[in-house]
């Protein structure tokens, strides 16, 4: 999969040069490219925000930096054109798996105190990572684009580990336990020790079962 990153702060992308992510890098698994919407300002300084017409708090991102670098992107990639945003449906697994199937995407990343409305004739969807407010888009992009990416096959060295994880089934993952057998009178379950796979298939899915209608009955009463 292609992802292109358009931003003002590229450097906080960082966390993708790091472990499973940049192991699909280096394996051509995954071509993650960032692109500075500075370099796109026809300003003397580079500037890509001004104040509001109408007045009010802030800075908003201006127009014209953010389309001519869609635009630039838009010859390498042919993929939707993602804006991270409070209006967007707030994202969740089966979006991540949606999006997983793609070739290609692109990632815009708002700041300060928004973009002009003009920007979204220009965005394809627009997603959300929650009812809360971040200090820019990246924040949002760079945990929906791990979740996306780990789902792209061979990035992931365990299909098994995706079928059982959390939210898979709309259900939380059961507990899991390594050594030692026994912490401080802390036990591990018998069942897990006792190499009867059947059991243990079942153990899993009851305590699934239990720990989402414990921590969040929302996921249960979707099933």
């Amino acid at each position: 999969m292609r992802i292109d990153i358009l931003t003002i702060f590229p450097n906080m992308f960082s966390p993708f040069d790091e472990s499973i992510i940049k192991r699909a890098r280096d394996n051509n698994i995954l071509d993650i490219n960032i692109h500075d919407i500075r370099e796109f300002s026809l300003e003397k300084h580079k500037n890509v925000d001004d104040y509001p017409f109408g007045g009010g708090a802030g800075m908003i991102m201006m127009v014209e930096p953010i389309v001519l670098a869609i635009e630039y992107v838009r010859k390498i990639n042919s993929g939707k054109v993602i804006f991270l945003g409070p209006r967007g449906k707030t994202f969740n697994q089966n979006m991540a798996k949606e999006y997983s199937l793609q070739k290609e995407l692109i990632f815009v990343c708002g700041h300060y105190e928004g973009v002009d409305e003009r920007v979204f004739e220009f965005i394809d969807e627009e997603i959300s990572l929650g009812d809360f407010i971040l200090t820019g888009g990246e924040m949002a992009a760079i945990p929906i684009i791990d979740s996306i990416s780990r789902l792209i096959p061979g990035v992931l060295s365990s299909s098994e580990s995706l079928s059982e994880e959390s939210f898979s089934g709309d259900l939380l993952e059961y507990p899991q336990y390594t050594r030692p057998r026994d912490f401080r009178g802390l036990s591990v379950p018998e069942v897990l020790l006792s190499g009867h796979h059947l059991n243990i298939k079942k153990w899993r899915q009851s305590e699934s079962m239990r720990i989402t209608e414990k921590y969040r009955p929302d996921l249960k009463n979707k099933n």
